[in-house]
């Protein structure tokens, strides 16, 4: 529930504290705890930045177990903001330092395994998370780190629904000597499950004993976690105290700027809330939604740009290291062959890095403005299209709003590895449910043309993009064009298909400026090899003209 457990794990698991680096010389010292400064301030890039330079300062040292330890703090860093792939690059290069026979080594594997395990959870690969969490208590040396461990485990039989298992692992847990805060932990999550299991089980009851202990041990993220628990045990039988507990998770995940967690707090509201007053959290909950997938991607890429850097600077050193070796044995005898490949050397260096830049930054860009386009496709138009609906449609079923919310936030998740594969059945029928969408008590959509026969030979890309082509036009319609009435004719030419838009809107004047999402319908246009003409010049409204091949 809260990816900061990454952090107080691995201070668990292993002290790396401050006070250990003063045995170490003031280069590794000065690196090291500026990073840490980083860190206690919640600066996680730069936080990840220093990691890598006293990561690279330990390894020319020939310190192994600081490299780990750097690289770990590294993993974390990048798991902690959404890049659980770079997380796992970076782990994977930690246990390329360590040596599993050496017992000196064996907390630093031991935590290595258990971030590679809650890597794996968060990427819901449950069974490989736990073959991880097991391998990682081999390696334990104490039991806090054990009892932590075996808790991960539960959860991760929690999420693939092996109920018993994770009952079993908790209850074990909690015959063990523990501390409060652990307790309190542990007995929520076994309460819960049980619940899970079998929904006549009394949950509450142990539930608010934990809430109980959180709120005397001041554990804000303990709390926040019962609030959660009590909201899905009342959600049927109580909505209005299984509400109230959501709003009060709500407002402790502002509080511990937990994005996540609001995304969850709002999704229970958005479900237990009266018909008719759900409409504020569902705004609220595309917004944060928008700007977490944003922020991101956008640290994926800053923290592959650092670890590009970092990589380079090594390669430099090592360059400089090669040169300075060869001119120490043949200065004197080769000064001049020397300086001849030195200026060399220095105008293909140049060359090169200039060309590593330039490809570093036009990958950066390309991903950027894929990311863009995907997050303006699946997310934007998504829940603008969800709330077209819920505004023409009050009597509709707040499950349903739900359901396809819970879908978008699935694929907005991993947008950036997302591949177009789009093999939809009945595309004139989804087609046809797109348009009808837009259609409300003062505004007609009408349509002719729009047949299985018509669709039959056109390929799944070409679909894919008149899908959303179409969704851009009626979003835009509704947005912009105050129009009452909306007619769409489809016709089959030849080896060609052409669509004839036409509304009774404000219209659009020639020298208006395109917007994103109409720029977007253009590209996309252009990528299926068809025309789009846009006729500015009728007295009132809008007349689009749409034509593409078939294959």
């Amino acid at each position: 529930m809260k990816p900061f457990l990454f952090i107080l794990f691995a201070i668990c698991f292993w002290s790396c504290s401050k006070t250990e680096l003063i045995h170490v010389n003031n280069k590794e010292n000065e690196l090291h705890v500026k990073a840490f400064d980083f860190l206690d301030k919640q600066d996680l890039e730069n936080a990840f930045r220093y990691f890598a330079k006293a990561k690279d300062v330990y390894r020319v040292q020939g310190n192994r177990l600081m490299v780990v330890k750097c690289l770990i703090r590294m993993a974390i860093i990048s798991t902690d903001k959404g890049d659980h792939y770079g997380g796992q690059e970076t782990l994977i290069e930690a246990f390329s330092y360590l040596n599993k026979s050496d017992t000196a080594h064996a907390v630093y594997i031991a935590s290595c395994l258990h971030t590679m395990g809650l890597t794996e959870m968060h990427l819901k690969n449950f069974d490989q998370a736990i073959r991880y969490l097991e391998e990682s208590i081999t390696y334990a040396k104490n039991n806090s780190s054990i009892i932590v461990t075996k808790n991960s485990i539960a959860n991760a039989y929690r999420d693939k629904k092996n109920y018993p298992k994770a009952i079993a692992l908790y209850t074990e847990l909690l015959q063990q000597k523990i501390g409060r805060v652990e307790y309190a932990r542990i007995l929520s999550n076994l309460s819960f499950v049980k619940w899970l299991q079998d929904r006549s089980y009394p949950a509450n009851l142990l539930l608010k004993k934990a809430l109980a202990i959180r709120i005397e041990e001041n554990d804000s993220w303990g709390k926040n976690a019962s609030y959660a628990h009590l909201s899905d045990f009342y959600a049927q039988k109580h909505p209005d105290s299984a509400f109230l507990y959501a709003k009060q998770m709500y407002g402790f995940a502002k509080s511990l700027e937990s994005p996540d967690d609001q995304l969850e707090a709002l999704q229970k509201l958005i479900r237990l809330n009266p018909v008719g007053n759900s409409k504020i959290y569902f705004e609220r909950y595309a917004v944060l939604m928008d700007s977490l997938q944003t922020v991101r991607n956008s640290s994926k890429n800053q923290f592959a740009l650092i670890r590009y850097e970092m990589e380079k600077h090594k390669a430099e050193n090592l360059e400089l290291q090669q040169r300075n070796t060869e001119r120490k044995y043949q200065i004197i005898s080769l000064i001049v062959g020397i300086l001849m490949v030195l200026l060399v050397s220095i105008v293909l260096y140049k060359k090169r890095k200039q060309r590593l830049e330039l490809a570093s930054q036009n990958a950066i860009r390309e991903n950027q403005l894929k990311t863009s386009k995907k997050v303006h496709d699946v997310v934007a138009n998504g829940i603008y299209k969800v709330m077209v609906e819920i505004e023409n449609n009050i009597n509709l079923d707040r499950d349903q709003v739900l359901d396809k919310l819970e879908d978008m936030y699935e694929k907005s998740r991993n947008l950036s590895y997302e591949e177009i594969n789009y093999t939809v059945q009945n595309f004139h029928q989804k087609i046809a449910e797109l348009l009808k969408s837009f259609a409300a008590e003062n505004r007609k959509v009408v349509f002719v043309g729009n047949t299985e026969e018509l669709w039959k030979k056109v390929n799944a890309q070409i679909k894919y993009e008149i899908e959303h082509i179409l969704q851009e036009l009626m979003v835009n319609m509704k947005k912009h064009s105050n129009a009452s009435s909306v007619a769409m004719r489809f016709e089959k030419k030849s080896d060609r298909v052409a669509i004839y838009y036409s509304d009774n809107g404000v219209g659009m004047l020639p020298e208006q400026q395109f917007k994103n999402g109409l720029t977007n319908t253009g590209n996309r246009i252009i990528s299926i090899n068809g025309e789009i003409t846009f006729d500015t010049k009728v007295a009132k409204g809008l007349k689009i003209q749409i034509s593409f091949p078939i294959s």
